[in-house]
């Protein structure tokens, strides 16, 4: 009698193959979720690793805050009738400065627990800052009368300040300052110290500091003065640049790197001078200085941001990879229909499966090389063992060692192409699209003479009762 499934039309091969590519979908969908899961432990665990030592930190200041007194009316209704009142109220004036000099160096560590491991670094800040009254003062609606400039705070911001080293040293003048934590009387984060600004009315302040502080991952600056220079150093070799602002000079070695930012405050779009003043009624005293009424109100963020990123994330690697999964079993399934259709090798469904199953393996010992060896040789072992398993799996399938060698070799042209799709993002999609174009061709080439409706004898003659 015939063997099962001999006398199938090619046409019905080729959508048993395409039904069981599907099948094999919901393994590599889970291969997905676990390439997050892990993902996700793996910054757990970094977030465990740096606990303590500082996040990523962002500096902002230094931004001296002067208390004024101002007149603020209110109307009410008393027995029917408006009554306008009339207080006096505290508020502050923020002043920026003029010119600020910055200097970081950074030097980082690589710290592990298990399999995991997170960038940390230490950076040691020295600057020098020249605060003014601007000429226009006046247009702010706040006169130097007005101002408490023995009771101003120095302040400087910092988004972690665990990560704070001991003793920041900050002068006025050559005169050294006591420290205080917090970001003074608004409550920020940070650190800031008491100064008497009298000096501020006939000629500029001069603030010299320097501070040590720990974090991870990245630095940001949040300029806000008439003129930024930072100037970063570091002996990290792959930074990233992002946020607002990107240096106007850089240089990337192995060794390290150094960055060089101005910025100036027409760009950030906000003057050196802001105040407390919620905006003014029109029965406010100071309507006639409408500039006053709202001097300005700050972006939200405007940052130049460091990343100290990691050379190779392994996890969105293999994640990119496992998206060309159904490239490795459309491939694969299309050189056993071919075998199948063609040359009359039968190739059962379960054959299929098993094939597309190690294909679907790849990934799952790729994620877990990768963790332990890193991605690339990661890669060479778990491409070797699939390539090497299915070619010894089809030698036995297709009954020939030759036909073994052309699934083998299909399967390594694969994985290099993939690796290389893999390196080269910019041209993945351009190499990707003609990789399908050429195999297309090929296979519409292979079957222009296959009657898909046909049925067809395999090479297992029929047994004579």
């Amino acid at each position: 009698m015939l063997k099962i499934g001999s006398d199938r039309t090619p046409g019905f091969k080729l959508f048993l193959a395409i039904v069981i590519g599907l099948v094999l979908t919901i393994p590599l969908f889970s291969v997905w979720l676990l390439v997050y899961d892990r993902q996700t432990q793996s910054e757990q665990a970094q977030t465990s690793i740096t606990a303590g030592w500082g996040g990523s930190q962002s500096m902002h200041g230094p931004v001296l805050v002067i208390p004024y007194k101002a007149t603020a009316t209110e109307s009410v209704v008393q027995n029917g009738q408006t009554v306008t009142r009339t207080n006096e109220v505290t508020r502050e004036l923020s002043l920026a400065p003029e010119v600020i000099e910055l200097s970081t160096d950074m030097r980082h560590e690589l710290r592990k627990r298990s399999i995991y491991e997170a960038v940390l670094y230490d950076a040691k800040i020295t600057g020098r800052a020249r605060f003014a009254f601007p000429p226009d003062l006046a247009r702010t609606g706040v006169q130097p009368a007005q101002m408490d400039l023995a009771r101003a705070e120095l302040r400087f911001g910092l988004s972690d300040p665990r990560g704070l080293g001991a003793n920041p040293r900050v002068a006025v003048s050559g005169r050294p300052l006591r420290l205080q934590p917090g970001g003074g009387s608004n409550g920020g984060r940070g650190f800031f110290a008491w100064v008497d600004a009298t000096s501020l009315v006939g000629q500029p302040m001069a603030v010299d500091f320097a501070y040590d502080f720990r974090g991870n991952a990245s630095l940001a600056l949040e300029p806000d003065a008439g003129e930024t220079h930072w100037r970063v150093h570091s002996s990290w070799p792959s930074p990233s640049f992002a946020g607002g602002f990107i240096p106007g000079e850089r240089s990337i070695s192995d060794k390290g790197f150094t960055a060089d930012y101005r910025i100036g405050n027409l760009s950030l779009g906000q003057s050196l001078v802001t105040t407390g003043d919620p905006g003014a009624s029109s029965n406010d005293s100071s309507r006639d200085a409408p500039e006053a009424a709202s001097i300005y109100t700050p972006p939200s963020s405007q940052a130049a941001s460091i990343s100290l990123i990691q050379p190779v994330d392994l996890y969105s690697q293999v994640n990119r990879a496992t998206k060309y999964g159904f490239l490795f079993i459309g491939f694969t399934f299309l050189a056993l229909l071919m075998f199948d259709v063609i040359a009359g090798v039968r190739v059962s469904p379960v054959e299929y499966l098993l094939m597309g199953a190690a294909l679907v393996l790849f990934f799952v010992l790729l994620l877990a090389f990768a963790e332990v060896i890193g991605f690339t040789p990661a890669y060479l072992v778990a491409s070797g063992a699939i390539a090497g398993l299915n070619t010894a799996y089809s030698a036995a399938v297709l009954r020939s060692w030759r036909r073994a060698a052309f699934i083998g070799a299909l399967l390594i042209g694969l994985y290099a192409v993939l690796y290389i799709l893999l390196s080269l993002e910019a041209f993945s999609l351009l190499i990707g699209s003609l990789l399908l174009f050429a195999a297309l061709a090929g296979v519409m080439y292979a079957t222009r003479r296959i009657d898909w409706g046909a049925k067809r004898e395999t090479d297992d003659a029929p047994a004579q009762a």
